[in-house]
């Protein structure tokens, strides 16, 4: 018989709902039973695509016996943290407290208060890597919960209050905006980087996407060490094992110093940072190698990620048939008869680290050696071959269209706010800097999605799936959407993505602002918690308070809102000792702060009705370079009521196409030729 899970639209939930284990959701049911009953709340956190929470739950959510433990003793709660960050963010916090790591599946154990007094993360059946079994470990629990309540009443309250401690931060910072904080953080981030096999620290390796965009950003100030770094460690991971080189897009994270052997699960917000990063460093170094991957990934994204009716997918299962990877990796007698001539398998081998005993558990993850060129040219031999390229590409068609055969991973197909507004950012930038129609449009369609099926009756809902929009959003929600369209605006300068953008940053400083700086993590009138989460560091994705605060500046560039770059200056300034000291937690604060410094350009774009804008060299020009301390506006004459302020008293001269470059809101003189508006590009004091 199904459990309460049963009715849940979120696909971790569901996979659930048949269970022996007694599952409630989280809401008052649950909570009312605990309390009613007297009984300690299990809580268990995952996600779809984490392999660990498959391995427990068929280990111990699906062993009758263990359910019976549970069942008895416990009410037992299952979250997927994509859905409820909050609650995600609360008791991660609190793991981390106890054991000093955190990670998922979550497993901790509340009074019926939802006060946390221990927890953990994936426990085993039996006794085996060191760790007690979880029968154990319930067994434990029951026992002090009826025979030593009171000490476990005083541990829960000694946890709150260090948890609350920690959320009560003040963000309302004197003075002005430092660049010193900027080059203290890029000091760190090169000395501390690995320059053997690239990225930041031992294994596991995340990508860190956030990180080598800021290094970008400092590289464009004129740091060439900055720039070294970026471009090592994209070339890094482009090679090759956490990049899918047969099917484009990139895996969570590599388990080994080299990037080779990943966490096979392919996340959205991964895919989305990262196609922005390659396509940032594409504009900045004109290296080949990264549009490719930039456009690969986006490429992954549309054909595996994308719903049918524009918004994007949560990710993809590492597991397939129960086995983590086995869907990405390759037998060599497998590829042997797939290409079958022997100069072919030789060209693979040659390009691709491919061999008989395999470099991944006797199997083959494709990746290029670090002695391959720029150009990707295999060896002096082998690159004679004037058709070795297209030789490859039709060799990679073949493992593709072979891998199409097999048994896919399991799409989590929730559509997520945050997430999908991290991709129409990747798609409306690719879009415009590279002249790519599709992408564009695949941006266009994104948002208007999103805007159509998660916008209802002026409330905005986190997640999406099967027709049904639910939870209400969270401030990395509106932030993530608002900076998302403004992308797109300065795409395809339609002011409605202006406007809608303006109109969620002012919900979001009504619903989440702190009095004492800064934002919380959910609505002012959402679900009461034990805690209303305010999290500053930056994770896998951006910290929702970071993206606030760029949304303040960037708005502030187009609007002409001063209060509002005030707002966002005091957090800056309240949080420059911890991007000073810790610039790989707080990469994207460190981009708002880069930002926040300058020199800044404003530019306003103004076209007579008889100009068609997707073919005017003036906006081409603005768009062929990459600055990241430039915001653009531009319309038709005259600008609709709902254009940008920067558009106030801007027109067209001589009934051509005019730009007006402005820093500080100061503008230069108008220009209409393109040698003339680079000049003025080109000049930022």
């Amino acid at each position: 018989m199904p459990n309460k899970l049963i009715d849940e639209t979120s696909p971790y939930l569901l996979q659930h709902a048949h269970n022996p284990v007694n599952w409630y959701p989280w809401g008052p049911e649950a909570l009312e039973k605990a309390q009613k009953e007297d009984k300690p709340i299990f809580l268990s956190i995952g996600y779809t695509a984490c392999h660990w929470c498959h391995v427990m739950a068929h280990e111990s959510f699906e062993n009758p016996e263990i359910a019976e433990i549970l069942n008895q003793h416990f009410v037992n709660i299952k979250v997927d943290r994509e859905e409820r960050p909050d609650l995600d963010s609360i008791y991660m916090s609190a793991v981390v407290a106890m054991t000093g790591q955190g990670g998922w599946p979550m497993s901790v154990f509340l009074t019926p208060e939802g006060r946390p007094f221990f927890g953990g993360t994936y426990f085993p059946p039996h006794r085996r890597y060191g760790m007690p079994s979880f029968p154990e470990i319930l067994s434990g629990i029951v026992s002090i919960w009826q025979e030593k309540r009171s000490e476990v009443t005083e541990a829960a309250q000694q946890l709150f209050q260090r948890l609350q401690e920690n959320t009560g931060l003040s963000l309302v910072g004197e003075g002005s905006v430092d660049p010193e904080p900027l080059e203290k953080a890029t000091e760190i981030l090169i000395s501390s980087y690995d320059w053997k096999y690239g990225g930041w620290g031992p294994a596991p390796k995340f990508p860190m996407p956030m990180t080598i965009d800021f290094l970008f950003s400092q590289a464009a100030r004129g740091n060439a060490k900055a720039m070294d770094v970026a471009v090592h460690a994209l070339k890094a991971m482009h090679r090759g094992g956490m990049y899918d080189l047969v099917g484009g897009g990139f895996h969570r994270y590599s388990t080994d110093p080299l990037w080779l052997v990943p966490h096979f699960e392919k996340m959205l917000y991964d895919n989305a940072q990262l196609a922005l990063t390659y396509l940032h460093a594409y504009k900045q170094t004109s290296n080949p190698r990264f549009r490719e991957t930039c456009v690969e990934t986006l490429q992954f994204m549309q054909a595996e990620m994308r719903h049918t009716s524009g918004g994007f997918f949560s990710s993809l299962d590492a597991d397939s048939e129960g086995e983590e990877g086995k869907f990405y990796t390759w037998e060599y007698s497998e590829i042997c008869d797939l290409i079958k001539t022997p100069e072919d398998i030789r060209l693979l081998e040659l390009n691709f680290d491919i061999s008989p005993q395999g470099n991944f558990e006797g199997k083959n993850i494709l990746q290029r050696p670090w002695e391959l060129d720029e150009e990707n040219q295999v060896s002096q031999s082998a690159s004679q071959n004037a058709d070795h390229e297209e030789r490859i590409k039709n060799l990679m068609n073949v493992l593709r269209e072979a891998r199409r055969r097999r048994v896919r991973p399991v799409t989590d197909d929730k559509v997520l706010i945050c997430w999908n507004a991290l991709a129409i950012r990747a798609f409306a930038e690719s879009g415009r800097y590279l002249a790519h129609a599709e992408s564009l449009a695949t941006a266009q369609s994104a948002a208007n999605f999103l805007l159509n099926a998660c916008l209802q009756d002026g409330i905005l809902f986190r997640s999406w799936r099967d027709g049904k929009a639910k939870v209400p959003a969270y401030l990395e929600d509106y932030a993530a959407l608002s900076l998302a369209l403004l992308s797109l605006y300065e795409a395809d300068f339609d002011p409605r993505w202006y406007s809608t953008a303006v109109e969620l940053a002012e919900k979001m400083l009504l619903l989440f602002s702190d009095p004492d700086g800064g934002f919380f993590d959910t609505q002012s009138d959402q679900e009461t918690l034990i805690l209303r989460p305010k999290d500053l560091q930056d994770n896998a994705t951006p910290s929702g308070n970071a993206m606030a605060i760029m949304v303040l500046l960037k708005l502030a560039e187009l609007s002409y809102r001063s209060d509002w770059r005030e707002k966002a200056e005091r957090v800056l300034i309240a949080m420059q000792p911890a991007m000073r000291q810790y610039p790989r937690a707080f990469s994207f604060w460190l981009q708002a702060l880069d930002f926040a410094v300058g020199p800044r350009q404003q530019i306003a774009i103004v076209w007579p009705t008889s100009v068609d804008p997707s073919t005017d060299p003036l906006i081409a020009l603005v768009n062929s370079n990459y600055w990241p301390h430039r915001t653009v506006a531009g319309s038709r004459f005259p600008p609709p009521n709902s254009a940008p302020a920067l558009l106030q008293h801007k027109t067209p001269l001589d009934e051509k196409t005019t730009a007006y470059v402005c820093r500080e809101f100061v503008c230069k003189k108008p220009v209409v030729e393109p040698g003339e508006l680079l000049e003025q590009l080109n000049v930022l004091s």
